[in-house]
This record gives structure tokens, C-alpha cells and sequence, in this order.
């Protein structure tokens, strides 16, 4: 970015009276809040020339590069502020846990809200969210890749790497051909689950999000294809 144009984006943004502004960070490929920080007009301007995170500490009063002693970094992969421009929103691409706690994501605090219970007490996605656990899973196995808690299954997968993630994917497309070969659809619904929740995990492992699969998808949608045959 040049000085003319960092200047413009400074100029953009409504500094609070401590000349600070609230940065949300957002993980780009899972899309889970990670976290919020505040920035000055100086770590603003390292964010943009680095492509890593720098905050304002204002317990500390100084600069601070996000993972610089822990190596939790964040890569800068977009970068926006909002309608009134008092709010930064940073998409990263996340290394480890967000938190110092150790948590994938600051926000791990949930409250239970009156009259918001369906998504609980069923084990259906709702009809207007039909595709909605998947990201929820999606969301889950980033934390997962994160924090590494012990005895988890997806823990154990990205430990072993991407060797082993594959070749679980290739013994679950196996399976999914066993189960439609047998006619069977309870199998076959079980092996199809299994399927792709070990092809998100290869997609994490990978850091390709499941929303650039969908466009891939959408993109194709409608298209006329050539049938080289005739």
C-alpha cells in the first residue's frame, strides 16, 4: 500500500478518543469470530504493510504483534471496516488457538437465550438451514486443529497428517461404493456421513475453505458441457 493510500485509509477511520478503533478478527476459512483487539493508527498501518496482525495493548499501553512469542500468528487475508467506520473486521488465516487461554476463539462463553431452543432440542437442521451443521462442523474441526485436545479423534487425524487423512477419505469413498453396491441406505447414509466429514478435515488441513468448494459448485451450476462423444 502506498503512504497516499494508507493515509486515505487512516483518514477513513473514526478513532475513538484514545485514538484507537476495535478490530474483529474473523477466521477466514471457518468464518468463527476469533477475537476483538483494538488498533491504533501505527498497527493499522503495520497490519496493511506486514499482512499480520498488530494491536494496541491497552493494558500494556505498547504495540503487540499477534504470536509474536506465542507463534499463534494470523495472516491477514482481507481487511474492511464498516459502514460507519468504527469497526475494523480482519478475515486470518489462523495458526493455533486465538485465545491465551488456549481456545480456538475468544467467544467460547455461551449463553443460553430465551426462545432460541430449536437448534438444541432437535436433532433436525431446520428446514431454512438445511446445510447449517455442516458448518457447524466445519467450525468444530477448526477448533479442533487449533487446540488439539487429547483423546480426540480429529486431534489424532491432524497429529498424523495428511498422509493419514487421506487415506481415511480413500477407505470412506470405498465404503460409500461397498454400501450403494449392497443397496443398502442405512449403510449407506453412515459411510456418506463419514465421507465427508473426513473430506472437511482434509479441506482444514489443507486451509481451503468450504465456502470456496460451494462457489466451485455454483460456478458449474447451469453451465453447458460438450459432449466430445458425439
Amino acid at each position: 500500500m502506498t503512504e497516499s493510500n494508507s493515509n486515505d485509509l487512516i483518514s477513513s477511520i473514526k478513532w475513538d478518543e484514545a485514538g484507537l478503533v476495535p478490530a474483529i478478527v474473523q477466521d477466514a476459512q471457518s468464518k468463527e469470530v476469533l477475537m476483538m483487539a483494538y488498533m491504533s493508527k501505527e498497527s493499522l498501518q503495520l497490519s496493511v504493510e506486514s499482512g499480520v496482525t498488530w494491536f494496541w495493548s491497552r493494558s500494556r499501553n505498547e504495540l503487540w504483534n499477534k504470536g509474536a512469542t506465542s507463534g499463534h500468528t494470523q495472516r491477514i487475508v482481507s481487511l474492511a471496516y464498516d459502514c460507519d467506520g468504527d469497526t475494523l473486521l480482519l478475515k486470518v488465516e489462523q495458526v493455533g488457538p486465538a485465545c491465551h487461554t488456549g481456545r480456538y476463539s475468544c467467544f467460547f462463553n455461551n449463553v443460553e437465550v430465551s426462545g432460541n431452543t430449536a437448534a438444541s432440542t432437535s436433532d433436525a437442521a431446520p428446514a431454512a438451514d438445511r446445510f447449517g451443521t455442516l458448518g457447524q462442523l466445519e467450525g468444530t474441526i477448526a477448533e479442533r486443529y487449533a487446540e488439539r485436545p487429547e483423546g480426540s479423534y480429529t486431534s489424532y487425524l491432524f497429529d498424523k497428517g495428511v498422509d493419514k487423512i487421506l487415506k481415511k477419505v480413500g477407505e470412506e469413498a470405498s465404503e460409500v461404493i461397498i454400501a450403494a453396491k449392497n443397496k443398502d441406505n442405512d449403510e449407506l447414509r453412515s459411510e456418506v456421513g463419514d465421507l465427508i466429514f473426513h473430506l472437511m478435515v482434509l479441506l482444514r488441513e489443507r486451509g481451503l475453505p468450504l465456502d470456496d468448494v460451494i462457489s466451485e459448485i455454483h460456478s458449474r451450476h447451469g453451465k453447458k458441457t460438450t459432449n466430445k462423444m458425439r
